[in-house]
This record gives C-alpha cells, sequence and structure tokens, in this order.
C-alpha cells in the first residue's frame, strides 16, 4: 500500500522539478551568450575582400585602433534592421569592419550599392571559417575589438540607438575608443 502511494507522488515530482527548471531558464538573456574568444586576438584569416575578390585580406589590414566588426549576411532579414543606423554610426566615425557570412559576393555587393556601405573594410566570408572560427552563432552580431586587436565583446542581435548607447559604445570606450 505504501509503495502504491509512493508511485503517485512521482509524477507529481518531475511536474515540480520540470516547473523549476523552465522557470529558471525564463530569467535567461538568449542575447548574453557566452564568447569562447573573450581576451584573445581576432583569429589569423585570409579571406577575399568582398568588393575586390583578386585582393586579399588578413589581419594585419585590420585597425590598429578599437573598432567593430559586424557579421551581417544579405540572407539575415535582421541585418536589413540594422543597417541603416551602421550607415548612421560610419558618419559619426565609429570605424566598423563588415563580415559578409556565408553569403553571394553579387547579393551582397548590390546590398552595400542600393543601402549605402557603413563599413571601412567588408571581409568576403562565403564559407564562414572565420565566422567559424570567431564563434559566430548567426548573423547579425557585433564584435569590439581593442587597438591591440583583442576582443572584447560580443553583441548578438541588431545594433540600434539603445544597444549602440548603452552597450556598444561603452565597450568600445573601455577598449580604448576615443569619441
Amino acid at each position: 500500500m505504501l509503495r502504491k502511494r509512493i508511485l503517485l507522488f512521482i509524477p507529481l515530482l518531475v511536474f515540480i522539478i520540470l516547473v523549476v527548471l523552465f522557470n529558471a531558464q525564463m530569467d535567461t538573456d538568449p542575447t548574453q551568450l557566452d564568447m569562447a574568444r573573450a581576451g584573445q586576438p581576432v583569429p589569423d584569416f585570409s579571406l577575399e575582400a568582398l568588393d575586390e575578390p583578386t585582393r586579399t585580406l588578413n589581419n594585419a589590414d585590420l585597425p590598429d585602433q578599437p573598432y567593430l566588426i559586424n557579421v551581417w549576411a544579405t540572407w539575415c532579414p535582421a541585418c536589413r534592421v540594422e543597417h541603416p543606423y551602421l550607415v548612421d554610426l560610419k558618419e559619426k566615425g565609429i570605424n566598423i569592419v563588415g563580415l559578409d557570412y556565408k553569403d553571394e559576393r553579387d547579393k551582397a555587393v548590390a546590398w552595400l550599392t542600393d543601402l549605402g556601405d557603413p563599413y571601412s573594410l567588408v571581409l568576403f566570408d562565403k564559407d564562414g571559417r572565420l565566422g567559424l572560427d570567431l564563434g559566430v552563432y548567426g548573423a547579425p552580431e557585433t564584435y569590439v575589438v581593442d587597438s591591440e586587436g583583442l576582443l572584447r565583446y560580443r553583441h548578438i542581435g541588431i545594433v540600434n540607438e539603445k544597444v549602440w548607447q548603452d552597450i556598444l559604445r561603452p565597450q568600445l570606450i573601455e577598449a580604448g575608443w576615443k569619441p
């Protein structure tokens, strides 16, 4: 008889455990994923320039002052949403390196021609190799890089005024950028 009563409480116990686990996950922010390469240099790469397929770019072509790396693609609807704001940031003097991720060159070149080019340099990562080395989950993602070429911060999602003012600008200042 006691065994039957204990068996009746097992489903209730399982339900309570599931509720506790579900509730714990509700408090996590999916945009706050750990950055595997925090404090490490931008991974070594050799990629074509988006606008010049015959030009090979590598780490030596990256800026020697704090900058952003923005991972984007034409297949990414959120990238289209953030794009006008990135153009505004460029007009304000923010140095942004674009990483065209797993995309088609012709579409990406047309995108920048039609919508404006917010980038000082655009790396064409057709196979996603550099993206993989950075730990990219998808597009858009934006990285803060300091003057020594070390990755300091990663933002997953759209860059807009709030993200810039509350997150990326302070991170870029901490990385040594002078507004």
